[in-house]
């Protein structure tokens, strides 16, 4: 009897620490719900509601908020009554005033850039299975922001539209080569092979994006045009090939901050004089560490870089920058279109993997359209040319 009562004694003291760190999070009003109370944070309506089973110790919310929330939600701790992502998109604004402990997480956060531990943290992802992934992007199998050029464009018409607006900015014609350094399951090149008839090369750490690209090759007729390889981008300096055109879609986020300078010097010696080099990336306002939930759950070494020192190595190297473009709505309104077919395939997903994997995807992808949408993250589309090149057209040809 008196060990029940200190519990809740004990229960009661960390539901009012939580409320008291949960107070900073005050620009769009919201309830938090425990066992027997309710309180609102901020002040008008409350836009969502928090419902926690139990309380969470404040020394986890100290040492990272993100990680003590996600955690929760994953384990079923935490539920949000009504659009997870409308609650996301209305908290997670306010990410400024979360609280991370850096020196505690330093193994989370500032993991090894060496290639073994690199290829390790990328195979987590991508080897998931191409069964998972297939259910939930579209027949692209395009892992990377749309581009929406009409309001009702399907997430496939959007796919499309972005591989064909990076196609038209590289230029190309008819016998060019082009590398793909992070090609996914490969649909960038095989669209450039079919339009423009351009020798293409794709490099990726994935074997299952390896297998299906292959596969893919095979099966649209085009083993004399393109090839994939399992390489390290720090390969290819000694791969003894060169390039009229580079693009990487999605895979600098992978490089991690101090290997930016040697991955722009990579693509810098593979390329031919006059190159055209299109670098499409998730990208922050300025240089940070990154989120411990989505280090330790969903991109383990995942470092995104900001716009500026991503231009100011390119031109370190010589690369005169054509062109910037940010693209952020638009990965917004891909991640909203993932989500839903995440949910519309949850059956199948049961299947494949336990609650506590699916409540994380979800928050995940949930979590990232927020974050978009509120401008935490960016995604920019640098155009760039390796030297002087006058005979590119004088005005923006795409």
């Amino acid at each position: 009897m008196f060990k029940e009562a200190e519990e809740k004694l004990e229960e009661k003291i960390e539901e009012k620490a939580m409320l008291q760190f949960l107070g900073r999070f005050t620009d769009h009003p919201f309830l938090v719900r425990f066992k027997d109370s309710a309180h609102q944070i901020g002040e008008g309506e409350p836009a969502f509601t928090v419902d926690f089973k139990k309380a969470i110790p404040m020394a986890k919310l100290l040492s990272s908020t993100s990680l003590a929330l996600g955690e929760a939600y994953m384990d079923g701790d935490l539920e949000i009554e009504g659009n997870l992502y409308q609650a996301l998109d209305h908290f997670l604004g306010q990410m400024g005033r979360f609280s991370t402990d850096e020196h505690a997480l330093k193994k989370l956060i500032f993991t090894s850039s060496s290639k073994k531990n690199q290829e390790k943290e990328v195979t987590s992802h991508y080897d998931i299975g191409n069964d998972f992934y297939r259910l939930w992007l579209d027949e692209t199998m395009s892992y990377s922001c749309a581009y929406f050029k009409h309001p009702k464009d399907s997430l496939y018409q959007a796919q499309v539209n972005k591989v064909d607006y990076i196609l038209q900015k590289l230029h190309l014609e008819e016998g060019m080569s082009l590398l793909d350094i992070g090609c996914g399951w490969g649909f960038l090149l095989i669209e450039a092979a079919k339009t423009y008839r351009i020798h293409g090369t794709g490099i990726t750490l994935s074997c299952e994006q390896e297998k299906e690209f292959n596969r893919r090759i095979q099966e649209e007729g085009l083993g004399d045009y393109l090839k994939v390889l399992r390489m390290d981008y720090r390969e290819l300096p000694k791969c003894g090939m060169t390039f009229d055109r580079v693009v990487s879609v999605g895979m600098a986020e992978h490089v991690g901050r101090e290997n930016y300078p040697l991955f722009v010097d990579c693509v810098n010696q593979v390329m031919k004089d006059g190159g055209l080099f299109l670098l499409h990336f998730i990208s922050a306002l300025k240089e940070h560490p990154g989120d411990p939930w989505i280090k330790k759950y969903i991109f383990p070494g995942g470092m995104v870089p900001s716009l500026r020192e991503m231009v100011s190595h390119m031109s370190e190297d010589g690369f005169h920058i054509m062109d910037v473009e940010n693209l952020r709505l638009h990965y917004n309104k891909t991640l909203l279109c993932w989500e839903k077919n995440f949910t519309e395939h949850l059956e199948e997903i049961h299947s494949m993997f336990d609650e506590r994997f699916i409540r994380m995807w979800d928050l995940y992808l949930s979590a990232c359209a927020a974050t978009f949408h509120n401008g935490i993250i960016d995604l920019h589309q640098i155009l760039a040319v390796k030297g002087i090149n006058n005979g590119l057209p004088m005005v923006r040809w795409y």
